[in-house]
């Protein structure tokens, strides 16, 4: 018999009255229309516009949806630990409520984590942009922290802030805590996530796939802001202590990381 898909999706969300409704209105008709089993988390990061009450009416007219409530900005981590920690079902999906993902490339995630029996498997896949849509200096800042991010903690990810990845809840249980409440968070949970797949020969290697990217129709993107910047080197030093404070992991021959790069 075939197991149910149940799925956690995670939409974390700062001022996004204009696009957070549209990204759940898609999310809600492409779950549905794959009969996925699923709850819609959004987590309101303090917003100061009508984000918290646009998901609240959504959530009245269905009850899969929930909304969790920052009274005050505590970041991008702090929200997507939010989400994590009260996700409910087997998986959980990343995306942003800025609707600069299309959910439906999950169809092109989901056959590496069901196998043709429909027995569920404890893959991760995330996605990484195929061509980015951003304006080109924010497109710059990110390449720059990208090689800044992979030379200070060798994580081998291709896009490692891509807000587009699907993992089994276990597994996140297994590599809590991530400490991170601002933008090192996506880097701090592939860090450990590649670490652990390390002790645990067992587990398949991280599936990396493309996705789209749309440019943001509404709103204005905050991770440009120099507080932002700032508090990320702060925690990057921190978790660079961290590693090095912790038992080395000894590769065996020919072992480069546990992600597999599959491109199509």
């Amino acid at each position: 018999m075939k197991n149910l898909l149940s799925l956690s999706v995670v939409l974390p969300a700062y001022n996004e009255a204009e696009n957070i409704g549209l990204t759940i209105a898609s999310a809600v008709k492409y779950l549905s229309d794959r009969q996925i089993c699923y709850e819609i988390i959004v987590v309101n990061d303090g917003s100061i516009d009508a984000t918290p009450a646009i998901v609240t009416d959504l959530a009245k007219q269905n009850p899969q949806i929930r909304l969790v409530n920052h009274h005050r900005n505590l970041g991008y981590g702090s929200a997507l630990r939010s989400g994590f920690d009260r996700a409910l079902h087997e998986y959980i999906f990343l995306t942003d409520g800025d609707g600069q993902f299309d959910i439906s490339d999950l169809d092109r995630f989901l056959p590496y984590i069901q196998d043709r029996e429909g027995n569920l498997l404890s893959k991760i896949v995330i996605g990484y942009r195929a061509k980015r849509a951003d304006l080109f200096i924010r497109s710059v800042n990110a390449w720059l922290y990208h090689i800044f991010i992979q030379w200070v903690l060798g994580i081998k990810a291709r896009d490692i802030d891509c807000a587009f990845k699907l993992f089994p809840r276990h597994i996140y249980q297994s590599i809590k805590p991530i400490k991170s409440d601002g933008a090192l968070f996506s880097a701090e949970f592939l860090s450990k996530l590649e670490h652990f797949l390390l002790r645990e020969p067992s587990l398949s290697p991280i599936v990396e796939l493309p996705v789209q990217h749309f440019p943001r129709r509404f709103g204005k993107a905050t991770g440009a802001n120099i507080k932002v910047i700032l508090k990320m080197f702060w925690e990057c030093w921190q978790l660079k202590k961290e590693c090095n404070e912790e038992n080395q992991i000894q590769l065996k021959p020919g072992t480069l990381s546990g992600i597999n790069h599959i491109r199509s």
